[in-house]
């Protein structure tokens, strides 16, 4: 049976406090790592986008997308920071439809573009960023965060045009050189470099929360070598194939949005 959900802006203090619980429970985070209430309700009043997810008839939110609005260089647009949902409620269609009512919000104040962060390795996040929203990730940047484990916290910039007319894309079959793939014993397999190929295929584990540390750690160096070798080629990572159990990265040259 679907889960009925509805999605409000949170600008009210006394509501804030109950984001900070969404953000444990989607995450495990300990309290330290966790963004607090009182930050979000000064950026709601300031110009941010605090927005919830609601069970229907319920005023318990399981959902949060949180987002600002950033500048460098003299432009200027909407950088969402955290997008979380709660374990039980994963495949209900609500982070995609938090990540909906935010474009909306960043639309509504002017912006026409929208960035935020993902880890590499979360094969599932990659599938909802670069597949049903469509966005493409443009920058890679290691230990974006310290968060004190032994996996470093690398994490791919996504930069989604919200000027596009929104259409989820089927993940594709896996097609191109292959720049990383899956040994026979499990490991990632030897980078390889593709500078001048049209599409580029970077394999990633379907369930990497579920690997020993060791792996864990030898993926996100092999995908660090071969994700960021082919951006700085000036190539983005505009997909998520998949065929069977396996997941690819998929990159293309010179790719642009619009």
């Amino acid at each position: 049976m679907s889960q009925l959900f509805t999605i409000r802006p949170v600008t009210e203090a006394r509501h804030m406090r109950s984001l900070e619980d969404v953000q444990i429970a989607a995450w495990g985070y300990p309290e330290r790592e966790v963004l607090p209430g009182t930050m979000l309700r000064i950026s709601a009043a300031m110009g941010g986008v605090v927005l919830a997810a609601y069970p229907e008839g319920s005023d318990v939110p399981f959902g949060l997308a949180y987002g600002f609005p950033a500048m460098r260089e003299g432009q200027l647009w909407h950088h969402s920071h955290l997008l979380a949902v709660a374990p039980g409620w994963r495949g209900s269609g609500a982070a995609v439809a938090l990540k909906l009512a935010q474009r909306q919000a960043a639309r509504a104040q002017g912006h026409t573009r929208m960035t935020w962060t993902f880890d590499p390795l979360i094969a599932r996040n990659a599938r909802l960023n670069l597949g049903k929203l469509g966005a493409r990730a443009v920058g890679y940047h290691p230990e974006w965060y310290d968060l004190g484990t032994e996996i470093p916290a690398d994490r791919l910039m996504v930069e989604w045009d919200l000027t596009r007319e929104y259409t989820e894309q089927p993940a594709p079959l896996p097609s191109g050189e292959v720049a990383l793939e899956v040994a026979p014993d499990g490991t990632p397999g030897p980078v390889s470099l593709h500078p001048h190929a049209e599409q580029v295929l970077a394999e990633v584990p379907t369930s990497a929360d579920s690997l020993p540390v060791h792996l864990r750690l030898a993926w996100r160096l092999a995908l660090r070598e071969a994700l960021s070798g082919h951006l700085s080629a000036g190539y983005a990572v505009t997909g998520l194939a998949r065929q069977g159990e396996r997941a690819w990265y998929v990159l293309e040259q010179a790719a642009q949005p619009g």
